[in-house]
């Protein structure tokens, strides 16, 4: 049996509510006292379940509540949840970033892990530089970061800048480099958040392949995605978090099938709004699904009918390489058809300050029937600035009828046959 790894006994963080530094001051006096006094944290006892949909009564919350887990020898790990669920908090303290308020992590290793885009760079200093800085935090020595650097350079496709400081790198440029060294300078335990959904579909599938070679060497992967097709095929076992507690532990099919289950029993809406962020310099607001009469959808789609997606987004700025998306999922989270958005010249467009629609038709028979579910993503590839909504809505087809002798597959799409 593989040794066990990694250990998460009664894991919980909590974070005051408001503004950093606000009131704070006799807080942690009264933590001090009690700690002097030898009784427990009088804060531990107070706090709100993370969900973000109420608003609170209490001004702390528990980001995390009682994580119980632990992970083999080998094995890839999934970790799954709606955005805010506390999956990147749990990463961050499995990896040494933050601490736990309660609880402890037990590990056997060394840990390398890419969180967010540009983790453990520093940005003065060059890609070269970087890679043995990064390395040196593992504990490698130079003669071995060495050995590692051209299969570094050559998986991460950055050799022309290698020696440029990387605050120059683009986004997708820092996380080719990144992904490369955590992957390659040997670590035992490898844990990667969604960041991988800021490279191109190329280099997401070159690090799906070495994440699986990872594992195949007897390394152990922790990974955050909402790409379920992905999570499916690449792990072992997934954990469903709800509201920074675990809500279910298993196989991947399984946990999917019920993470979607939950996710898009509420998608029976035609709309979805959101308010406007002056934080944000580009966002989606509104997404609505359309029927042939260009009507809010208000009933299951034909397989003869013909849906159209309408999308509205702003910019409070110029932005020269916007890349827009339209991934369309199935009830087990697998994608089945992706749309982008493109000029004449390539795969990004320029986008001036405004508010802009844009509508897709999606004409039918395409699908089989059954239940589908729409995920809407804007990015901008220079500054790495993003907005993704996740199967914010859904349509079902109907009329089974019509596909009595259509077995598998996802598309049907009803040819002529000349048969001489």
């Amino acid at each position: 049996m593989s040794k066990v790894v990694l250990r998460a006994e009664n894991i919980s963080k909590q974070y005051r509510l408001g503004q950093l530094g606000t009131g704070t001051i006799s807080h942690d006096l009264n933590r001090l006292v009690a700690k002097l006094r030898g009784k427990e944290d009088p804060y531990l006892k107070v706090g709100e379940a993370n969900d973000r949909s109420k608003a609170g009564g209490s001004d702390y919350v528990w980001s995390l509540k009682d994580i119980n887990f632990e992970v083999k020898q080998g094995e890839v790990l999934g970790i799954i949840g709606k955005n805010g669920a506390g999956k990147s908090t749990l990463l961050k303290i499995l990896s040494q970033v933050t601490t736990p308020t309660t609880g402890q992590v037990k590990v056997r290793g060394r840990i390398a892990a890419l969180l967010e885009v540009g983790t453990g760079f520093h940005p003065d200093l060059s890609g070269r530089e970087n890679i043995f800085l990064n390395g040196a935090i593992l504990g490698m020595t130079k003669h071995e970061i060495k050995s590692k650097l051209d299969e570094i350079v050559d998986f991460s496709g950055v050799a022309k800048y290698l020696d440029t400081p990387v605050k120059r790198y683009s986004s997708g440029m820092m996380v080719r480099l990144g992904f490369a060294v955590a992957a390659h300078l040997e670590p035992e335990i490898l844990i990667v958040d969604e960041v991988l959904a800021v490279g191109d579909a190329e280099f997401q599938k070159k690090c799906l392949g070495k994440m699986q070679d990872v594992s195949e060497e007897g390394r152990t992967v922790l990974f955050v995605s909402h790409n379920m097709g992905v999570m499916k095929s690449l792990c072992h076992k997934i954990i469903l978090l709800k509201n920074g507690c675990i809500d279910l532990v298993g196989e991947p099919e399984y946990c999917i099938g019920k993470y979607m289950e939950v996710e898009t029993q509420n998608k029976n809406v035609s709309i979805v709004k959101y308010d406007f962020d002056s934080n944000k310099e580009f966002q989606v607001r509104e997404v609505k699904l359309l029927d042939e009469n260009l009507e809010l959808l208000s009933k299951k789609v034909d397989v003869n009918g013909k849906i159209f997606v309408g999308i509205t987004y702003s910019f409070t700025r110029h932005f020269s390489s916007v890349h827009m998306t339209l991934v369309i999922n199935d009830e087990m989270g697998d994608t089945v058809a992706f749309f982008d958005r493109t000029d004449v010249a390539g795969a990004y467009y320029t986008a001036e300050t405004g508010e802009f629609n844009a509508s897709l038709a999606i004409p039918f028979p395409l699908f089989k029937p059954g239940k589908y579910f729409i995920t809407i993503g804007l990015l901008d590839s220079q500054s790495g600035i993003e907005d993704h909504k996740f199967n914010i809505l859904g349509f079902e087809i109907e009329n089974v009828s019509a596909f009595r002798t259509h077995r598998d597959g996802n598309i049907f799409i009803p040819l002529k046959w000349d048969i001489g």
